[in-house]
């Protein structure tokens, strides 16, 4: 079985949660039993999150040698230049090394999102701009790292698709079952 779910902002990719200060979880939305993340997506980011029941398929679609892609809305702080698309296109180096070119472009539009609760902080100073990025790996907070490395810091992210699955109309908290 594999699910396509839109994880809420702020909502843990699993079950249970045994931190001190316990967060929502995945439990909180009726998912089918026995089913875990292919993958993860960070606390806090949403959209498409990928669940399954079977580590095969999970294997499939998790690991960079399948080379999935995953595409990305990110609102980030300030105007790209081209030479920070150019940047991220190319690959940025990281901490733990350079990452693999990805795509990168400037959305003339911000996309059509749900609302999100707490709302992105707005500040009437500094402007903001909506990006697509697609990438074939996934290290921790990638997307994140890779804009800020760039100069244009992350606001909000959003993962839109994960190879064939897209969100596609799937509102935060709902999901269906997919074709594998």
């Amino acid at each position: 079985m594999l699910i396509a779910f839109n994880k809420p902002f702020n909502v843990l990719c699993q079950f249970t949660d045994r931190s001190a200060t316990p967060r929502r979880t995945l439990a909180a939305f009726g998912l089918p039993k026995d089913v875990y993340a292919a993958g993860r997506l960070d606390y806090d980011s949403e959209g498409l999150l990928l669940l399954t029941d079977d580590g095969a398929l999970a294997h499939r679609l998790t690991d960079p040698r399948h080379k999935q892609d995953k595409t990305y809305l990110v609102q980030v702080e300030g105007t790209p230049q081209p030479e920070q698309l150019r940047a991220l296109c190319d690959g940025v180096t990281l901490n733990d090394g350079p990452t693999l070119p990805a795509r990168a472009r400037l959305l003339e539009d911000p996309p059509s999102l749900w609302l999100r609760d707490p709302p992105v902080r707005v500040r009437k100073t500094v402007p903001d701009a909506w990006l697509e990025m697609t990438l074939r790996e996934g290290r921790n907070r990638q997307v994140r790292r890779m804009t800020a490395a760039v100069g244009l810091p992350t606001l909000r992210l959003v993962r839109a698709s994960m190879g064939a699955v897209a969100l596609d109309g799937l509102q935060p908290g709902q999901w269906r079952i997919q074709s594998p």
